[in-house]
């Protein structure tokens, strides 16, 4: 079972950064982040693969930046120019090419507010 630890949410104010973290229990090929806003789905943010190529929603191109350090099993996601549309719980997942299989951290809320 391949376990995800996320951290780094946090409240910040419209216009600042934050940085989250997930590590993961093993080395993964897929790794994504998503996010969950109140009465909302969840929605995907950014994903990165084993050999770095990355994508992004449109809600966030030019703003957020998702980074991986495979000798650390951690993907981040810089966020900046943060709005309080970003407001969420963000998770982090993690899908084995080998498997299929996906796995979910448990989540860490972003909340941006004056």
């Amino acid at each position: 079972q391949v376990q995800l630890v996320e951290s780094g949410g946090g409240l910040v104010q419209p216009g600042g950064s934050l940085r989250l973290s997930c590590v993961t229990s093993t080395t993964i090929s897929n790794l994504a982040w998503y996010r969950q806003a109140p009465g909302k789905e969840r929605e995907l943010v950014a994903t990165i693969t084993l050999g770095g190529s990355t994508n992004y929603a449109n809600s966030v191109k030019d703003r957020f930046t998702i980074s991986r350090d495979n000798a650390k099993n951690t993907v981040y996601l810089q966020m900046s120019a943060l709005q309080p549309e970003d407001t969420a719980v963000y998770y982090c997942n993690a899908k084995s090419l080998a498997s299929g299989r996906v796995y979910w951290g448990q989540g860490t809320q972003v909340t941006v507010s004056s």
